[in-house]
């Protein structure tokens, strides 16, 4: 019963990490796709290309359109160095 019990909970963590590891991989590729999108963007590409290279619809790139103008519209924050 022990060893069924241990089988059990090393195939769970197993499928665990696994599963895991995947999303992490699918959120990261995610984020970079995006990335490359705004800096498309900044370099005043067209969406249709945009769409085109990074498999992102219209609307996913309008969205980072309107995020990349939000972000560059609010002020910066000045930091200080702290020594």
């Amino acid at each position: 019963m022990a060893e069924g019990l241990a089988e059990g909970k090393a195939k769970g963590l197993a499928e665990g990490k696994a599963k895991g590891l995947a999303e992490g991989k699918a959120k990261g590729l995610a984020e970079a796709t995006n990335q490359i999108a705004l800096n498309m963007l900044r370099s005043n590409m067209s969406t249709d290309l945009i769409a085109q290279v990074t498999g992102l619809t219209l609307k996913q790139i309008e969205k980072l359109q309107k995020l990349a103008a939000k972000q560059s519209q609010s002020p910066k924050s000045s930091q200080t160095k702290r020594s």
